[in-house]
């Protein structure tokens, strides 16, 4: 047999997922890791420069309903109070931190399960997404955490960091395209990954009439609030959260599941399924 008639077997990608997904898990990650090499004040200075403190967008407009919350709290907590005062800085709005608190994290168990969900849910999307269209999404929901945190949580001087609002999001945004006939979740219910063909990402997304009647979808969405309303009442360490203690910041989660889920249409490159006729 002639050598040049013998096909080579295609050879086996590492990471099966699409590699801007592959590039923003490395990106929290060594993020995380060069934050390891830094003394604890470095540290604390990334912290303050970067993560997301509400307070410091309502202190722009109005400094006297921070002082007195700032009050209260010291009268509460002398060194809740120290440390609020220190992520309140000199009062001026870091603008950037409503996007930048999404890539820190406050210890390898809270980036690792972040970035577990992040390549389950959000290979799914970016399959789906051209690798711009994804990177906006991964903006767009991590400001719409950002947001929500912020309408529920004005005067909070306690800094929120992590990348939950952004995985909740792209679950969401699964839920709008991959549970029906014939998608690459529809079987698992997203809690264990299926890989379909590439068209089976590309069907057209149903009306959210639909989506919102779909047994599959629906189960999802209920599993989705259940567990965060259980680490939001019993403060479960396992998503965006303050640095200093550790608590779930699960309005954020809900910021960025809500604009996953509304906003999808935006960002989807393929024609929505027609509406069927009456």
């Amino acid at each position: 047999m002639n050598r040049l008639d013998i096909k080579r077997p295609e050879r086996e990608r590492i990471f099966n997922m699409p590699g801007v997904v592959v590039a923003l898990i490395a990106v929290l990650l060594a993020i995380h890791g060069l934050r390891g090499l830094l003394t604890p004040e470095q540290d604390l200075d990334i912290l303050q420069r970067f993560a997301f403190v509400p307070g410091r967008f309502t202190f722009a407009f109005d400094p006297d309903k921070v002082s007195q919350a700032y009050n209260e709290l010291a009268k509460a907590s002398p060194l809740r109070a120290e440390i609020a005062r220190y992520f309140l800085g000199d009062g001026d709005v870091q603008w950037w931190t409503p996007l930048t608190y999404a890539f820190l994290h406050g210890n390898w168990m809270h980036v690792g399960l972040n970035c577990l969900w992040f390549a389950a849910f959000g290979a799914a999307v970016a399959r789906r997404l051209t690798t711009w269209r994804f990177m906006l999404f991964f903006v767009v929901t991590a400001v719409a955490g950002a947001l929500m945190h912020f309408l529920t949580h004005m005067t909070a001087l306690e800094p929120v960091i992590g990348a939950s609002a952004v995985v909740s999001g792209t679950m969401a945004a699964v839920t709008r395209f991959a549970f029906q006939p014939g998608a690459p979740l529809g079987e698992t219910l997203g809690f264990g990954v299926r890989h379909g063909e590439p068209s089976t990402y590309q069907l057209p997304a149903p009306p959210l009439r639909e989506v919102l009647t779909d047994r599959r979808a629906l189960t999802f969405l209920g599993i989705w609030f259940l567990i965060n309303f259980i680490f939001g009442v019993f403060s479960v360490p396992l998503g965006a959260g303050s640095v200093e203690n550790a608590q779930i910041a699960w309005e954020a989660h809900i910021g960025g599941f809500l604009a996953g889920f509304f906003l999808f249409p935006w960002f989807d490159p393929t024609p929505a399924a027609p509406k069927p006729e009456s």
